[in-house]
Formats: C-alpha cells, sequence, structure tokens
C-alpha cells in the first residue's frame, strides 16, 4: 500500500496567490515527509484548482493559454507533480471545446468536463466530451493525451484521484489522500479461510492506516486554515501482478474477471469499502483501469473483458470507465452513447462515475498497444458494441433523472 496523491485544493481567484500556494505546497512537503517517513510511502504530491471556466470566464483564447502554461510552472516550481483545472461546465460549451488546445501545449495539466449531474444528464455536454476525446487522440500518434481527460457524472469537489480533482469555488485551501492499495486486497484474502475473514482483514489493515495518517493530518494542518477532506480509499492498482485489482478480485474465487461471477467479487470488495471508518472523499469504490492493471490489461487482450463488463462492474460501486484502449476509427457517435451510458447509469444509481477512454490513432480492434510508460500494462484494442443515437436521445435538452431510493 502506498499513497498515490497527497491532493491540495486552492482557488487562485484570490488574492496573493503566489504566496498562498507557496504555504500550501509547504505542508504538502511536510505532510509527504512525514507520511512517507513513518507510515507509507508516498508516490507524488498533486495540485487541484475550481473547474477552470471560472477562472478563464471572459478572458480570450491566447490569455487562457497563456494562463494554464503559467499555472502549471508555478505548480511544478512549487513542487507539485501535476496540476488539474478541473472540468468543463454545461453552463459554458465553449470551454470544452478549449481543451485539446490546452492539453496541447502542457505536460503535467488534468482537465475533466462534465457530462451529468446528481439528477441530470445534459446531451449537448456528453457529445462536446466526446468530440473532447477524438481531438486529444490525434494530439500525439499513439493517443496518450487522453490519460489527462476524464467525462464526469456525478463526481463531487476534492476527489483526490486526476483528472476527477477540482475545487469548489470561493472555498478555503483543502487537502485530500488518494491511496493505491491492491495490492492489500490481494493479501488480505490470500491469507483468509473465508470471505468474511478477508473482508475483516482488509477493514482493519485499511483503518489503521487511515488513523495515522489522520493523527499526522491533524496535527499539522492544526490551526492552519486547511481543511482535510478526507481519503480516497478506491484500491487503485499498479501495473504489476503482485498489486492488480483484478488479480484481487480473482482471488475470491474467479477463473478469470470478466466471466459469471464477477460482479459478485467485485460487489463485496466494494461493500466492504463501504463499511471503512475513515472520513470518506471521491469514489471509495473499485477502480478497474484496464492499461493501469496488468491483469485487466491481460483479461482485455484475451477477450474475456470486454467494455460492457467494465460498466457492468461499476454498478456496484466501481468508478467508471478507465483507460479503456480503442480503435483509432471509433467515431463521435459511438463515443457519445457509451458516455451516455455512462451518466445514466451514475444518475439512477445516485453515484459517482467517470470515463477515461483512449482511441487510439491507427490501430483496429485486436492490435496489440505499445505504450512505453511504466505505469501503463500493454493489452490490445478492445471491441466496442458501439452505436450512433438518433431520434429522442440524440437531442441537446437536458435529461432528468431520479435517483433510486435506497
Amino acid at each position: 500500500m502506498r499513497i498515490r496523491s497527497i491532493t491540495s485544493f486552492y482557488d487562485p481567484s484570490n488574492q496573493n496567490v503566489y504566496q498562498n500556494l507557496e504555504r500550501l505546497s509547504k505542508v504538502s512537503q511536510t505532510l509527504n515527509e512525514i507520511i512517507a517517513g513513518s507510515i507509507i510511502p508516498v508516490q507524488s504530491t498533486r495540485l487541484a484548482f475550481p473547474p477552470f471556466p471560472f477562472l478563464f470566464n471572459g478572458k480570450s483564447k491566447d490569455l487562457q493559454i497563456k494562463e494554464t502554461v503559467q499555472f502549471e510552472s508555478t505548480a511544478g516550481q512549487l513542487g507539485w507533480s501535476y496540476l488539474s483545472l478541473g472540468p468543463a461546465l454545461p453552463e459554458y460549451p465553449e470551454s470544452y471545446q478549449l481543451i485539446p488546445d490546452l492539453l496541447a501545449v502542457t505536460k503535467n495539466v488534468f482537465f475533466s468536463g462534465i457530462i451529468a449531474d446528481s439528477r441530470v444528464i445534459y446531451p449537448a455536454a456528453v457529445n462536446l466530451c466526446a468530440e473532447v476525446i477524438q481531438r486529444n487522440a490525434v494530439i500525439s500518434s499513439d493517443g496518450f493525451t487522453n490519460l489527462r481527460f476524464a467525462a464526469l457524472a456525478n463526481v463531487p469537489p476534492w476527489t483526490p484521484f486526476l483528472p476527477a480533482a477540482f475545487h469548489r469555488f470561493n472555498q478555503p485551501p483543502a487537502i485530500s489522500i488518494a491511496v493505491e492499495c491492491a495490492d492489500v486486497v490481494i493479501d488480505t484474502f490470500r491469507q483468509s479461510e473465508t470471505l468474511e475473514e478477508g473482508r475483516i482483514r482488509l477493514l482493519t489493515v485499511l483503518e489503521d492506516a487511515a488513523e495515522k495518517i489522520s493523527t499526522v493530518m491533524n496535527k499539522t494542518l492544526q490551526g492552519s486554515g486547511i481543511v482535510f477532506k478526507g481519503f480516497d480509499f478506491s484500491p487503485a492498482p499498479f501495473p504489476e501482478d503482485w498489486c492488480s485489482l483484478g488479480g484481487a478480485v480473482e482471488r475470491l474465487g474467479l477463473n478469470h474477471i470478466g466471466g459469471t461471477g464477477s460482479l459478485a467479487a467485485v460487489a463485496v470488495i466494494a461493500d466492504t469499502l463501504d463499511k471503512g471508518k475513515w472520513l470518506h472523499a471521491g469514489f471509495n469504490g473499485m477502480m478497474l483501469p484496464v492499461l493501469e492493471d496488468s491483469v485487466l490489461a491481460k483479461r482485455a487482450s484475451e477477450g474475456r473483458l470486454s467494455v460492457k463488463d467494465l460498466l457492468l462492474y461499476s454498478a456496484v460501486c466501481g468508478t467508471g470507465l478507465d483507460t479503456i484502449p480503442l480503435a483509432g476509427d471509433i467515431t463521435t457517435g459511438e463515443i457519445t452513447s457509451i458516455l451516455m451510458d455512462v451518466a445514466a447509469l451514475s444518475v439512477r444509481l445516485g453515484k459517482p462515475l467517470t470515463a477515461r477512454l483512449m482511441p487510439i490513432p491507427g490501430k483496429k480492434v485486436g492490435d496489440e498497444t505499445d505504450f512505453k510508460f511504466g505505469f501503463f500494462a500493454n493489452s490490445r484494442i478492445m471491441p466496442l458494441d458501439g452505436q450512433s443515437l438518433t431520434s429522442l436521445l440524440s437531442g441537446s435538452t437536458p435529461i432528468s433523472l431520479t435517483p433510486r431510493q435506497h
């Protein structure tokens, strides 16, 4: 187990931006040193702002590009590895269209786009996000730019995982913690003779880590004006078998994830996370990113794991569709239909979901991916039973849905 990110949140529309960011950075680095030195390793520290349309409203395209580059430079100078400028917003449709231009001039800046909130799907925004994904795909020859963009459905602020992270406008600085702990899921169920014993072991390990880190957080942040928002214990994987969440799911008794019974295994782990006695931020669900998980990448390559399977698992507290390798000739209409499904599932179930889709130029279904990136496990282009929406579902009028009552 390790911390994927200590994510800081700040609103740069306030005065004395650099001085305040410098102070927040020092707190972030102090937390990094203490936690990494005495509790668990820390992979990175990251920074997130409120949705960028609020920051850039009324400014020219050239000025928005200039300020984005400046924000990236400032974040890097102050020690943050990555910066999220938050989501494009349905009330600012032009903000979606700007994202590919901003991604093209940066390397460590992430963006997102809202496609639904707690009760409404925004079909126009869904279509705009599909266009963003297509445009992002050709910024580089390997389609890698889409790693820095996700469509968001019903995602709250202060989620520590990027690209979903964003701050709330005009709120005080905050910090939340993203934890990479797929290895803990594997180990606790490997050491257990019964399912219930494994669940108890998993909660014990995670709650113990949360308690130790919370003590450090509360002591360090006391009197600082920085708010601790909590933990996201979505068991994020690393692309090796020892830290594969796909492998962890299979440990519960499956021959392979993607077959029948997989939904039950995912639900058991997700339900266990729901019982965790820690301050929750973000998803705290099952994170199943195909290209970031060695077992998921292998099962997708074997044709045993489909996009529909992953969408199905999202219904029992997954976090959505993540790093899905798709054919380079996928149409905007086909991407739109995927995003509509994600949005509808999110609103009806009252849960946050994201979609990070990666069309790869020149690749067709079944072709091998060839990313040279230490945090990816290569796979094959996944097939998609895609279609373009027509008639009633293809309009731009917001669609209201009532979440199921629990």
